[in-house]
């Protein structure tokens, strides 16, 4: 299980290991968005400079703010101590690395806002 914490929007913020194709591991806060329906969204130049595979190049996609193009990598990811083979959905205009709905078939949300809990395990 891990620890998460909230936003000063109320956002839910967790971290996860992304991890290089050289075994390097970066450790960065995500956002877990429940209406983003894949694995992983990254910015293109972060998935390239952790030498992560490009699978898929120029899928369009529409998104909140429309149409946008992005390209699918497979990736490597750490979350509680256990490593994952991802997709990612990576994308120029794409600000802030996002885990989305797949994580909730595989893990308990546990989000208590009074309490100031959030837990993902």
């Amino acid at each position: 299980m891990i620890e998460g914490k909230f936003s000063s929007q109320s956002e839910l913020i967790f971290e996860i290991d992304l991890v290089a194709s050289d075994g390097l591991v970066i450790t960065v806060d995500v956002l877990l968005d429940t209406g983003f329906t894949d694995w992983l969204a990254i910015n293109t130049q972060d998935a390239i400079s952790l030498g992560w595979e490009l699978v898929e190049s120029e899928e369009t996609r529409l998104t909140a703010q429309g149409e946008a193009k992005f390209n699918i990598y497979n990736g490597l990811v750490s979350l509680d101590n256990q490593e994952f083979n991802i997709s990612a959905i990576a994308g120029e205009e794409i600000t802030e690395v996002l885990i989305g709905l797949p994580w909730l078939f595989t893990r308990k949300l546990v989000v208590d806002f009074p309490e100031n809990i959030l837990t993902l395990g």
